[in-house]
């Protein structure tokens, strides 16, 4: 049983098979597009909580603000690479 144990491989962690350390891919503008989302989507939801139900802050402007938030910003922040980091990950 010690002979099966040590022929178990070393486990590495953040390194590649050439030898680099794998590089976080989020920048300065990455965080700043995740903050401006929370913002969008804070303000939507505030705009949401409004008294008059059938109001058009509540009915048309949070849904619109919800949404831009949840399907555009939010995957633009996780999906932006900029100039240099687009051809370093290839």
């Amino acid at each position: 049983m010690q002979n099966m144990e040590s022929k178990k491989p070393k486990k590495t962690r953040g390194v590649r098979k050439q030898g680099k350390r794998a590089s976080v891919p989020f920048t300065k503008v990455n965080y700043w597009l995740f903050g401006a989302s929370a913002l969008v989507l804070l303000v939507g939801y505030l705009t949401l909580r409004q008294p008059p139900v059938d109001g058009f802050l509540s009915l048309t402007l949070a849904p619109v603000l919800l949404v831009i938030g949840y399907c555009i910003l939010i995957p633009v922040a996780i999906l932006y690479a900029g100039k240099g980091n687009a051809q370093e990950h290839k």
